[in-house]
């Protein structure tokens, strides 16, 4: 039976390659052999042209979060643009809540 594969990212080349994971195996990039992130099995990546979701990619990647399925479907909301990862990041830093936290929040209060 084949593993089931799952996204790896590279943000300075904006590509997403599909391999099987291996927690203990670290992947490079093939163009440009820097790590790659591992982003999870329900990513889907942006065109690469477009400059402002890899920004936000970025944000949420560097700040741990992933898109990995959940037991009850995808990986839940997450910003898309970059005013709301602005936002959320002040927030973050007004309320002293961590950021990770405050990224996968739908709603601010």
């Amino acid at each position: 039976m084949a593993h089931a594969k799952t996204s790896y990212v590279c943000l300075p080349c904006r590509a997403s390659y599909k391999q099987p994971h291996d927690s203990w195996r670290e992947r490079f990039c093939p163009r440009c052999a820097r790590p790659l992130f591992h982003a999870g099995s329900a990513f889907a990546a942006p065109r690469r042209r477009d400059t402002a979701a890899w920004r936000t990619l970025s944000v949420l990647l560097n700040a741990g979060i992933g898109f990995h399925k959940t037991c009850c479907g995808g990986p839940g909301w997450r910003p898309r643009t970059v005013r709301e990862v602005r936002e959320r990041l002040a927030y973050a830093r007004a309320t002293g809540e961590p950021a990770d936290r405050v990224l996968t929040r739908p709603e601010l209060p």
